[in-house]
């Protein structure tokens, strides 16, 4: 096991839980109700729903944290995913269109996710948008850490389970929530809406007791993301006249993700009791997403400048080899000493705007129906299910450039780039000419599942108190088309026809960019294509290109067909028994599964589409076993230890093989293809926590993990011996080993013994220290942590909830992390002393680095009347960005502008 110290904060945090667990040793909380129980309850306001929370995580099998939903239609943030990044250990980013994205569970991103049990998926990945559905529309979402036997497989950081509303769930007769919510933000002013409806109604008839449940919603988003960027560090010894010994970007430039998107959502359920043992019941869930949007560039190749005057260097130097472009080269070439620079002014240069036009939609739909039976000792669920994804994106783009006399930049102006072109040019519609192709990137995906599953539990006395076991099987279709990137060249050649001269297009082909950049012109807007107009004129466009019109045909190499059946088997004995006079509990088990996989594709073999087809079959057995004792009232020690797995994505899979049989047999060729013999991906997890629980949903927790992962899949060229020739080939290939550790500290707390108003505050925090570090030396990233995982992540917050008040103030912090490695660059040694001076086989890659940073949310509500409450929100108070360097500080890459966002809400209830 890898060895880890904690660092002073932690190790005072551990000291402060040993002593508010004496502290609370004379308080006695009520026992928690058992988990189950919970779905049958109603949670009203901020602080039961926490408290709910507690007893779940508290009476799990598994290392569980839940967040549960306020009340009917109100889960505590605007998405699943904002929701997630204040669980202990989870880490998210920020989208380009302004959204908590991308959960990691402990460092790791394969999380199986299934909605009321059933595996969620979008198009033909393996992993679920979490944006795709409404928080409104759950009352709860259960973050599994450790392996279960009862857990669907698919997810070796863990599992995310998301629980939907049931009419059971509510009083008898009917129910209705309307639900609304409106939001604007700093960059874009535009207000954003969101609208819910639920209703629900819940009756006893002759043939036992019915519930219907309809719950409806509609979003609306419009969002702004301004980006500022420097382009890889080159020398200004090879580049043009007057900046030689200067580190110096390629290019400059930003960008703007500006449009909008909505979400339409509807699910319904209907149970049916006839007795008390038997309840049938059918679900069905639809999901939708469409996005219009542009990408607005603007952008200078400075490099390509007559001259650059006025070149600063700062103090961070160093040696490199340089080769004849300017860039990292291997050591057989000359040593430059470099130092970063600091600001430049580049003379006589190529400026270029562009607008990416892009369309998306995807489609999620659910149809599935059940009988559950309770008698006795047994109970038992059959579930049968269909699940459809379908996605399609557009994406057409056109760059036009002119010639512009000077732009000013500042290397690092504060942790970003800086970049000034004198009288905005590219704001003047006039002399623009048409540049580089004409570029159209569609594809499609699509995805069917069906599933059917049978789980039951049987009580039992005596050491073993009862059994879960059940079986499940899918059969799983997806396709994947796309055309081959790229299209017909510009006009008359690059940067030849003027835009202006293009009669064929409207006088409104150029536009005033929608929104401007801070970093670049001083927030001056520039001219670029209209989106509408490239959504909307394809076949205009294509033709003036010189190209035929309709769409390109999606090309065979690019696509592939899966068909993927699974089985899984598992059984878990729950144990109870009393060791010492403590009170010891516990499952242990396994789950076997089994998956047959066919998938076909197409290669290009010397010129020549040939059909490929792949099949597989793998088996795992995924054991685990847990123990919770309680050493004292209140007092846990846990510990669980399982196997968990993950299969590779299909596109990975696809057996596309492309190479040619070269000319020169004196060099060794080369081919790159798709690889149909991935393992799946495996870890072993281990968790150890104690946990102290006390008053009305208040708790202590401190936790250690350490997991181990091999068969990463990672690119990776071998040599492959065709038809008598070697061949280097790159394939995806299980080349990685990594371990992964950490410790946990987590704690809410409610002031119940402070005086009056004051007895309504609370407090809340956790804390969580990752060291991963990848063990297989042919890896890349070998000796480096996992990519995008910070070493330390924080939350804290303070609530209040009194006299009809309720309100949160939360932090949310990551520590600095590296978010992509881009091979060799030249760059200063990193903060960790490494040195790149040169780009040789073996040497370590450089990495694009983001820096720590927080955001502060805050939002408060009032119980106007029983039915009605007003909330208002306020997110990334902080104004929080996103900078990234490449290596080292003092050379940044870009600033994402993440926007501030202030709205109402409003929950009415009948």
């Amino acid at each position: 096991m890898k060895r880890f110290t904690l660092s002073p904060i932690p190790a005072a945090a551990l000291v402060t839980l040993a002593l508010a667990g004496q502290q609370a040793q004379a308080q006695e909380a009520p026992k928690a109700p058992e988990a189950s129980k919970l779905e049958q309850v109603v949670i009203i306001g901020q602080r039961a729903s926490r408290n709910a929370a507690v007893q779940s995580k508290r009476d799990a099998d598994q290392v569980v944290e839940s967040i549960v939903a306020d009340d009917i239609g109100k889960f505590p943030d605007n998405t699943v995913a904002e929701a997630l990044q204040r669980v202990p250990g989870v880490q998210t980013v920020v989208n380009f269109n302004n959204e908590i994205v991308n959960p990691l569970i402990r460092g790791i991103g394969d999380i199986v996710t299934t909605v009321d049990g059933r595996e969620m998926f979008t198009g033909t990945g393996r992993g679920f948008a979490f944006q795709d559905l409404p928080a409104e529309a759950i009352s709860r979402a259960d973050v599994y850490k450790s392996a279960g036997a009862q857990l669907v497989e698919g997810g070796v950081a863990g599992a995310i389970d998301l629980k939907l509303r049931k009419p059971m769930e509510f009083r008898k007769g009917m129910t209705l929530v309307i639900n609304g919510r409106a939001n604007a933000g700093e960059f874009e002013t535009k207000p954003s809406t969101k609208l819910g409806v639920l209703g629900s109604y819940r009756t006893n008839l002759d043939g036992g007791e019915i519930g219907a449940l309809v719950d409806i919603s509609y979003a609306d988003h419009h969002f702004n993301r301004p980006i500022s960027f420097n382009c890889d560090p080159r020398s200004g010894t090879n580049g043009p006249a007057g900046a030689a010994g200067v580190v110096l970007p390629t290019c400059v430039g930003g960008l703007t993700d500006t449009g909008d998107y909505q979400r339409p959502q509807v699910n319904a359920a209907v149970q049916w009791r006839p007795n008390k043992e038997n309840e049938f019941y059918a679900d069905a869930l639809y999901a939708g997403y469409r996005a219009k949007f542009a990408t607005f560039f603007i952008f200078s190749d400075i490099f390509a400048a007559q001259n650059i005057t006025n070149a600063k260097a700062s103090t961070d130097c160093f040696d490199a080899h340089v080769d004849g472009a300017g860039f990292l080269g291997n050591s057989s070439l000359g040593v430059q000493h470099l130092c970063n620079g600091v600001s430049a002014t580049f003379n006589n240069v190529p400026g270029l705007t562009s607008t990416q036009a892009k369309v998306g939609m995807t489609d999620q739909s659910v149809l599935a129906g059940g009988w559950k039976y309770n008698s006795g000792p047994l109970s038992t669920t059959l579930d049968l299910s269909h699940m459809r994804s379908n996605n399609r994106n557009r994406n057409i783009i056109v760059d036009i450039g002119k010639q512009i006399s000077e732009v000013d930049i500042a290397v690092n102006d504060d942790g970003h780039g800086t970049t000034n072109m004198p009288n905005n040019p590219l704001g003047s519609a006039t002399d623009f000419r048409f540049a580089n192709s004409l570029f159209q990137d569609i594809n499609k995906a699509n995805s069917t599942q069906d599933a059917v599953a049978f789980s039951g539990n049987y009580e039992l006395s005596g050491f073993i108190t009862s059994i879960d076991f059940g079986v499940r099987g899918t059969s799983r279709k997806s396709e994947w088309r796309a055309n081959q990137a790229g299209g017909p060249n510009a006009p008359g050649g690059n940067r030849v026809t003027l835009v202006s001269s293009a009669s064929v297009l409207p006088a409104d082909f150029l536009i005033s960019s929608p929104n401007c950049i801070p970093q670049i012109n001083g927030c001056a807007h520039w001219m670029t294509p209209n989106p509408d107009y490239l959504r909307d004129n394809t076949d205009v466009l294509r033709k003036f290109y010189g190209s035929a019109v309709g769409d390109p045909a999606f090309a065979p190499v690019n696509n592939y067909d899966s068909n993927e059946k699974t089985y899984a088997a598992y059984i878990q004995p729950h144990y109870e028994t009393s060791l010492g006079g403590m009170r010891l509990d516990g499952v242990f088990g396994g789950r076997l599964v089994r998956s047959e996989r066919t998938i076909s594709g197409a290669g290009m073999i010397n010129g020549v589409v040939t059909p490929q087809t792949a099949s597989t079959t793998k088996t795992h057995f995924l054991p685990n076993a847990s123990a919770k004792l309680e050493v004292a009232p209140n007092l846990l020690v846990r510990a669980t230890a399982g196997v968990t797995m993950s299969r590779p994505d299909l596109g990975a899979l696809n057996p596309t093989l492309n190479y040619t049989v070269p000319s020169n047999l004196n060099i060794r060729p080369s081919g790159a293809g798709g690889n149909p013999d991935l393992k799946d991906q495996m870890s072993t997890a281990y968790d150890l926590s104690v946990e102290r629980y006390f008053g009305k949903g208040s708790y202590l927790q401190a936790a250690v993990y350490y997991r181990t992962l091999k068969d990463r899949v990672a690119s990776a060229s071998y040599p492959e011996t065709i038809g008598g020739i070697t061949y280097d080939i790159t394939r995806p290939r299980n080349v990685g080993k990594a371990t992964l550790s950490g410790l946990e500290l987590s704690a809410q707390y409610f002031l119940d013994f402070l005086p009056g108003a004051a007895s309504g505050f609370g407090v809340f925090g956790n804390y969580t220290q990752a060291d991963s570090e990848v063990k297989t030396p042919t890896d890349p990233l070998y000796g480096k942590p996992l990519l995008g995982v910070s070493k330390q992540s924080a939350n804290a917050g303070l609530l209040y909830e009194k006299f009809g008040f309720t309100s949160r103030l939360v932090y949310t912090w990551r520590s600095k992390f590296n978010e992509g490695q881009f091979g060799c660059e030249l760059v200063s040694p990193a903060e960790n002393g490494m040195s790149v001076g040169a780009c040789d086989p073996g040497v370590a890659p450089t990495y694009n680095r983001v820096k720590a940073y927080g955001r502060l949310d805050f939002a408060v509500g009032y119980q106007v009347t029983e039915q009605l409450s007003v909330t208002f929100n306020a997110n990334n108070l902080t104004g929080a960005k996103y900078h990234s360097y490449f290596q080292s500080e003092s050379f940044p890459h870009d600033i994402r502008s993440d926007d501030k966002f202030y709205g109402l809400s409003f929950n009415f209830k009948l």
